[in-house]
C-alpha cells in the first residue's frame, strides 16, 4: 500500500467532524463567500495544492530522505524474500530471516516516526485553514460525483451524500452523490500529492 495514501488518510480523519460545533461533516457556510460549484471545486484543489506543497517542505526539511528509501528499501526487500521462503515452504530459509524480524521491526518503526514526525508540523496549520478560513469561504458540499463514493461501511467515512440526505430539507446536501466540502479536499489531495512529492523529491516510491 502507498504510504503517502495513509499518511493522508490519517490526517484527513478529524476533518470530518465541526471540532468547535461538534457536528460531523457540518463544515461550510449557508451564505459562502466564493460562490458557485466550479469555482469552489477548484479553488479548494488549489487549497490542497498549496497544502501539499507546504507539507513536501516540510518534510524535506525534517526527514532524512537516503536513510528513509534505505530503510524502505532494506524492510521491504526482507519481507519480500520471507514471503517468497514462506510460499516455497523453505523452512530453513524462512527460520534464518526470522532470525532478522526484531531488527527489522525496529527498522519500520523508525520508519513510521520519520514519516509521522513532519505531522507533527503540519497537522496544526491545516486544522486552522480548514476549521477557520475554509467554512467562510464555501458552502457544505462543492461538488458533485457521477457515482456514490461511500465504499467504506457505515457513515464513518462518507465521502458523499446519499438520496435520503438529499431529500432531507433540513439537511446540508443539496443534491445526490455531492461531495463534502472536506471529501473533495481530500481526494484533490491525493490526486495531486504524488505529483507534488516526485517534484520536491520527497515521494515513497523506490521504483
Amino acid at each position: 500500500m502507498d504510504f503517502n495514501f495513509v499518511l493522508l488518510f490519517i490526517e484527513s480523519i478529524p476533518l470530518q467532524f465541526d471540532i468547535f460545533g461538534g457536528e460531523r461533516m457540518a463544515l461550510g457556510s449557508d451564505d459562502p463567500i466564493i460562490k458557485g460549484l466550479v469555482l469552489s471545486m477548484f479553488v479548494v484543489t488549489g487549497f490542497g495544492i498549496l497544502l501539499n506543497i507546504f507539507n513536501s517542505a516540510v518534510r524535506k526539511k525534517m526527514v532524512d530522505q537516503v536513510k528513509l528509501k534505505r530503510i524502505m528499501k532494506e524492510t521491504r526487500a526482507w519481507q519480500k524474500e520471507r514471503m517468497s521462503a514462506m510460499r516455497a515452504k523453505d523452512q530453513a530459509k524462512a527460520a534464518e530471516l526470522g532470525k532478522k524480524s526484531a531488527y527489522m521491526n525496529k527498522m519500520s518503526m523508525e520508519m513510521m516516526q520519520m514519516n509521522m514526525r513532519p505531522m507533527m508540523i503540519t497537522f496544526v496549520p491545516l486544522i486552522l485553514i480548514f476549521y477557520l478560513v475554509l467554512p467562510a469561504l464555501f458552502t457544505y458540499t462543492v461538488a458533485i460525483s457521477p457515482i456514490p463514493l461511500n465504499v467504506i461501511p457505515g457513515d464513518m467515512f462518507q465521502l458523499t451524500c446519499t438520496a435520503e440526505q438529499a431529500a432531507d430539507p433540513d439537511h446540508v446536501c443539496t443534491a445526490e452523490n455531492a461531495l463534502y466540502l472536506w471529501a473533495w479536499y481530500f481526494l484533490s489531495s491525493i490526486a495531486f500529492s504524488g505529483i507534488i512529492m516526485k517534484l520536491t523529491k520527497t515521494s515513497m516510491d523506490l521504483s
